[in-house]
């Protein structure tokens, strides 16, 4: 298994490599850069970028506009090509594209990711700032979906045709069929003072005087601030994992070796949890990555938007219709490198429930 894990870790490097290279290359085709962005500001065609452009109000103030054209940049007609170019320096547009890509692999490597172009802050101190939010949403969901699902998906699996499973499918299907953004926003309106009842807050994390309260007060509040968004993740989320968790029980449920087993006189809880569950949770497993990266980072988008969370998803977001590079490349390497590692840990969950799989006599 060790030498599995080492080639696997190394295979590591030129899947990073690859995605921040694709990354890299789609993003010197995409129109708008930051560049563009204080040019239209500029020409009176923006609305913020200049304003947020660190140390270029005073630049900017500065500058004595001429009538020459730059045709490289749309927009930037009548303006001084020097300003131009101090513009590129400033975002470090003055290098080739691959001077620039090697540098930023380089840094990359020592989880140096530069600083915000309009933030005038380190990536780095971003993304810690807003990690608990996006922690909180996944850790709890990821949790609930799979400590609750999975039960239900083996009962539902056992139960398969009764009355039981005909309503809680029935519950689960339109649970799947609702998105998540939508019954959160109904959540809204029903408990947190949009026409009915306030019951839960409608924004933050925590409360502003969180720092004063007790300990058990501390985790009343963190988890009072939860209840919506969370419940809005949870719903398709839970249907999903219980779904597949039932299917896959049901497959192997009829296959011979089970039919062996109650033959021999093995009791239901033995077949099902000494047999079976072996079997039926690699697919459930195989979809951990995906479902880990959804609950952390894109699936939270549009809760943090709603119930006003400033997490990972909603970081993103803004720094791509900003035009904030650094903070896209910072997001995506993290985000590509724990993708890469919950799946080699999902491997490694593989050999636990089923000791009869060897990654180790397998090519990766």
């Amino acid at each position: 298994m060790g030498g599995y894990i080492l080639r696997r870790l190394l295979l590591m490097i030129p899947t990073m490599i690859g995605i921040m290279g694709i990354s890299f290359l789609v993003v010197q085709f995409a129109p708008g850069g930051p560049v563009e962005q204080v040019i239209s500001q500029l020409t009176g065609q923006g609305d913020s970028a200049s304003d947020r452009l660190t140390g270029g109000g005073d630049m900017l103030a500065t500058q004595d506009f001429s009538s020459q054209d730059n045709a490289k940049y749309r927009g930037a007609q009548g303006l001084d090509p020097e300003l131009i170019a101090k513009l590129e320096k400033q975002f470090g547009f003055d290098k080739p594209p691959l001077t620039r890509f090697l540098d930023m692999m380089g840094s990359y490597i020592r989880f140096d990711f530069g600083e915000s172009f309009f933030r005038n802050t380190p990536v780095i101190d971003l993304i810690l700032e807003k990690m608990p939010v996006s922690i909180s949403l996944g850790v709890w969901i990821l949790l609930f979906s799979y400590t609750i699902s999975i039960p239900l998906g083996i009962r539902k699996a056992v139960k398969d045709g009764s009355a039981f499973d005909v309503w809680t499918s029935g519950v689960i299907i339109v649970g799947y069929a609702v998105p998540s953004f939508l019954f959160g926003i109904l959540l809204i309106v029903l408990f947190a003072g949009g026409s009915f009842f306030d019951w839960f807050p409608l924004r933050g994390l925590v409360s502003d005087n969180f720092d004063q309260l007790s300990w058990w007060e501390k985790i009343i509040d963190y988890f009072w601030h939860l209840t919506l968004p969370l419940i809005s993740l949870a719903l398709s989320a839970f249907a999903t994992t219980t779904l597949l968790t039932k299917n896959s029980f049901l497959d192997e449920i009829r296959k011979q070796y089970v039919v062996t087993a109650r033959a021999k006189g093995l009791s239901e809880n033995r077949v099902l949890y000494g047999h079976v569950f072996r079997n039926a949770m690699l697919i459930v497993i195989a979809g951990f990555p995906g479902a880990f990266i959804s609950a952390f980072f894109t699936g939270s988008l549009l809760i943090e938007n709603i119930f006003s969370l400033d997490g990972l998803g909603r970081l993103g977001y803004l720094a791509v219709v900003n035009r904030d590079y650094p903070i896209v490349f910072g997001t995506l390497y993290i985000f590509s490198l724990l993708g890469l590692v919950v799946s080699l840990v999902s491997d490694l969950i593989y050999t636990w429930i089923d000791p009869r799989i060897d990654f180790e006599k397998r090519e990766v």
